[in-house]
């Protein structure tokens, strides 16, 4: 234990110490020769104590200090004292670094840890068993050395990780898995790599599912509409089956529509087009969907005006991007009361090129906005049956946008408009 005035005690015994000796030097007229062998005898002793805490720091294996007195016994209990401390912090240490590796291991996930040089550092049971990786014997090993999918490596190079990876897995290619990387600390990288293999079987039986289902609908639809068209109904003699005729008639064409609208998304979705090597003349394509547009409010008496920058083309597919501005333009022409105002923009900005559909309809309100571009999301099912909407027309913007590395944007407010947009990176903007 610590005393505040050990040290104070201690300079007192070592001037009583040579105090004596002078004493008896002055008595026996040796005061010089009796004070050296006073110092002399200090060094010798200082000099064992120094011996004793050496072989005890380094050859002895107690923890408890050898038993002194004097100035030597407070340096003994210091020592002692910051062993003992430093023996609380190292068991506290392990076991925190007990009960990380233990919920590390309890993970879902295959988890590495490794350096600035890419160098592994650390990794979970998972990433043994998925990644195909051995510990001890590949710590210090680069990462990108033992998974070497070409896919993998130029994510890892490209140093941007805000997006996640789909990779097949380096141990079992019938396994897909998800790669995440997390920069964290100074200059660690923290890899996370998720089984999607399930996810990945059920989004690809969803994705045909639809696709065949709407593929085989197709001829069946058609067949009914022929013989509805050709059936004769006279609605004076019979309303009520004109009537009957005329619902089936609005009804099989609306299916016609949803499923048109499926086998798009489904083509969308299973797109593997490079949006580089295509050039998409906007303007000309703009003034066609214009003349669209203005055919299509023949009976709304809607004022559409085009605000197009000529010259203003794009890298992208030019399919994908005119299903995208169709379905906005004709949106806004359909959802807008009969005598509204609709603008319609494609201009130049700081970030890159703005395509915009702003009305001055009833608007929508703000708790629907976040749901719009969900699959057959309706937010007035009465109006969208009466317009005959699929509900797909924004979730075909929303991947088609996803293709082009953009996303849309929607404001919206009641009973003043709504204003539906989308930016395309200026990287996608090609020469005139």
């Amino acid at each position: 234990m610590y005393y505040p005035f050990s040290w104070l005690k201690s300079c007192l015994k070592l001037v009583l110490y040579f105090f004596s000796f002078a004493l008896v030097g002055w008595y026996v007229d040796a005061l010089w020769v009796l004070l050296l062998l006073g110092v002399v005898m200090l060094l010798a002793t200082n000099y064992w104590h120094l011996y004793k805490l050496n072989r005890w720091l380094w050859h002895s294996r107690k923890m408890s200090p050898p038993t002194v007195t004097g100035v030597w016994e407070h340096i003994y209990e210091g020592i002692y004292h910051l062993q003992r401390r430093n023996r609380t912090k190292r068991k506290e240490l392990s076991g925190l670094i007990k009960r990380f590796r233990e919920g590390s291991e309890a993970l879902p996930d295959a988890a590495v840890v490794v350096d600035a040089n890419a160098c592994i550092i650390w990794c979970n049971r998972l990433a043994r068993l998925d990644l195909g990786l051995k510990w001890p014997s590949d710590a210090g090993r680069r990462l990108d050395n033992l998974i070497r999918h070409p896919a993998f490596i130029e994510y890892f190079h490209a140093d941007n990780f805000d997006h996640p990876i789909e990779v097949p897995s380096p141990t079992n290619p019938n396994k897909t898995f998800e790669y995440r990387i997390m920069p964290y600390g100074e200059e660690h990288l923290l890899l996370i790599a998720r089984d999607i293999t399930r996810i990945s079987q059920l989004e690809a039986m969803r994705k045909d599912f639809v696709a065949n289902v709407s593929h085989e609908l197709r001829t069946p639809l058609t067949v009914i509409t022929g013989y509805l068209e050709f059936l004769p109904v006279d609605s004076q003699e019979n309303p009520m089956m004109a009537k009957a005729f005329n619902e089936m008639t609005a009804q099989t064409q609306r299916m016609q529509n949803l499923i048109e609208d499926l086998l798009v998304l489904s083509r969308i979705e299973a797109s593997s087009e490079r949006i580089y090597e295509h050039v998409v003349d906007m303007p000309v394509m703009l003034q066609q969907l214009e003349r669209e547009a203005q055919a299509l409010n023949k009976d709304k008496g809607h004022t559409i005006t085009f605000h197009v920058t000529d010259g203003l083309k794009v890298y992208g597919v030019e399919t994908e991007l005119r299903s995208a501005c169709s379905n906005l333009v004709f949106n806004a022409v359909h959802y807008t009361p009969p005598g509204g105002v609709i603008d319609v923009y494609w201009q130049q900005t700081a970030e890159g090129v703005r395509f915009c559909v702003a009305d001055n309809g009833e608007g929508i309100s703000q708790a629907h906005l976040a749901r719009l571009t969900e699959r057959f999301y309706r937010v007035d099912k009465a109006r969208s049956r009466k317009t005959g909407g699929s509900g797909l027309g924004l979730s075909i913007v929303k991947h088609v946008l996803s293709h082009h590395n953009s996303q849309l944007e929607i404001s919206s407010v009641v009973n003043q408009g709504s204003q539906f947009a989308f930016v395309l990176n200026r990287e996608l903007l090609a020469a005139s």
